[in-house]
């Protein structure tokens, strides 16, 4: 049975991330329910690739990094075996609500969750690996936030994300947001939260090298992966999908009662831009991430063998 994570947790210390953690815990929870069965599977095979290149061993500690439902979590607490632990963190406390559910109805065991925002908790324990499916590109001070996550892992610990590369190699977001933009631009001004510095924040690669060198870590490399993703079983569902989340769902939501008039024409043009994507078994788009691996191995002392 998974049982509760007990991390020595700041409550005070969240501010920097309050905008982001708001909208992950809202309105972008709300979405990503609705499109789990596709973002799981489509977002999965970046995550199992990762998890091929530099794959946990058996009887190790994991530390999964803005674990949302679990499911990665899941996977590899399977991977490590009855004498491995997992623990999933995240800033939301609906999506770790959500994890435990599911944990306790699988009957896992050595996987536990916690509601943490890695750039401000002390963990409180020490892992041999660290791993992200795409929970590491939110943060208001990813230095911050890495160095915490560093200092977490055993000497000689592994790092292994997955991360966004730029939104003109990912086709699905990118022409999403060029063909809303031709009818409604973000707002300047908007009440709604929004996800800090966005998806892409980590997918200029001396950006995020720099970030992990920064906070400590060694051997950093990016590999990239271009797999594509299903965004849904057909054009409507694909169309809705787009229009609720990435760059294009947001410039909507953010826009609000001021762009319904707009949602008809947006969809209807969206179907145009995107049917080529469309095939007998869904619409499958360009996806493309880098994998990025990193060791907990001293500088110091890589320089001083150099």
């Amino acid at each position: 049975m998974a049982t509760e994570a007990k991390p020595t947790l700041d409550e005070h210390g969240t501010a920097a991330n309050a905008e982001a953690i708001e909208a992950w815990d809202g309105p972008l929870y709300d979405r990503f329910v609705r499109f789990r069965h596709l973002l799981t599977a489509g977002l999965g095979m970046h995550g199992e690739e990762a998890l091929r290149l530099m794959p946990p061993r058996s009887g190790e500690r994991v530390l999964d990094i803005g674990c949302g439902f679990g499911d990665t979590a899941l996977r590899v607490a399977g991977l490590v075996g009855p004498h491995g632990q997992v623990l999933g963190v995240d800033a939301s406390p609906r999506f770790i609500e959500a994890a435990r559910r599911e944990a306790e109805e699988t009957g896992v065991g050595n996987v536990r969750f916690a509601v943490a925002d890695v750039q401000t908790t002390p963990l409180g324990e020490r892992f041999d690996m660290a791993f992200s499916r795409f929970g590491t590109m939110f943060f208001a001070n990813p230095v911050a936030a890495m160095r915490n996550v560093r200092r977490a892992l055993e000497p000689g610990g592994r790092l292994v994300m997955v991360v966004w590369r730029s939104k003109e190699e990912n086709g699905w977001v990118y022409r999403a947001q060029q063909t809303t933009e031709r009818f409604v631009s973000k707002p300047e001004e908007y009440d709604e939260p929004t996800c800090g510095p966005g998806p892409f924040s980590m997918a200029n690669a001396d950006t995020t090298s720099g970030i992990l060198l920064s906070a400590g870590f060694a051997d950093v490399a990016l590999h990239r992966c271009d797999l594509p993703i299903k965004i849904g079983a057909d054009l409507d569902e694909a169309v809705d999908l787009v229009m609720s989340l990435g760059p294009a769902g947001e410039i909507l939501r953010l826009a609000g009662e001021r762009a319904a008039h707009l949602q008809a024409p947006v969809a209807e043009a969206l179907h145009e831009d995107m049917a080529e994507w469309a095939g007998p078994d869904g619409v499958s788009a360009p996806a493309s991430t880098w994998i990025v691996t990193a060791s907990a191995r001293s500088q110091r002392r890589e320089a001083s063998s150099g």
